[in-house]
């Protein structure tokens, strides 16, 4: 068995027990700690794989941003974990019957999967020799794809502006700043000088 082998079963030995950990931990705190681990072991897969910018995105999207998120919002909320465990033992009939269902079907797919000889020769853009995963992605998006790459991000734009638009309420009362206000000030308006005695206050 060589090295990346070796690393292969490693990773997935821990990816797949950290997943179960998920599921199975009584504390959602460890919860959290233990989809981390899954995601760095699946960015580990990924570097196996060539595929460096995936586990890059996968390391600081994932874990950096909405895993730690998930974590401060589980260890600020004053979660009743009595009252959880209740519920949870409440839907345990239905959630095991979907999960022995999703578990034949990857049965079946995993059973049935095999490479194909000529999968690689089909590649639609191949990655010129001497150039890395990144730097061959990049040059597909910024080329050939540039057009719907921009539109996408204009998409996510104008989303994320609704969906700050539609939670944006404005309390009566709070004073906000007017920028248009700030930026038609004169100096005069904005700085008052005034002469003061010796030893005496304004």
């Amino acid at each position: 068995m060589n090295i990346a082998a070796w690393f292969f079963y490693l990773f997935s030995a821990m990816m797949i027990g950290a997943a179960f950990m998920v599921i199975s931990a009584r504390n959602p705190v460890h919860s959290v700690l233990f989809l981390i681990l899954a995601f760095f072991n699946a960015a580990g897969l990924f570097l196996l794989l060539g595929a460096e910018f995936l586990a890059m995105i996968l390391v600081v999207v994932y874990v950096g941003a909405v895993a730690v998120l998930f974590l401060f919002v589980v260890m600020m909320l004053d979660v009743d974990f009595t009252e959880l465990k209740q519920s949870f033992l409440q839907y345990l009939p239905a959630g095991g019957i979907i999960g022995l269902v999703v578990l034949i079907e990857i049965a079946f797919v995993v059973g049935a999967w095999t490479i194909g000889p000529v999968t690689i020769a089909n590649v639609t853009t191949p990655m010129p020799p001497g150039m890395t995963n990144t730097m061959a992605l990049g040059r597909v998006l910024y080329t050939q794809y540039v057009y719907l790459f921009q539109a996408a991000g204009l998409i996510l734009l104008t989303a994320m502006i609704g969906a700050i638009v539609l939670t944006l309420r404005h309390k009566a009362g709070v004073k906000r700043q007017n920028v248009a206000i700030q930026n038609a000030r004169t100096p005069a308006e904005a700085v008052e000088v005034r002469k003061v005695a010796s030893r005496q206050g304004i």
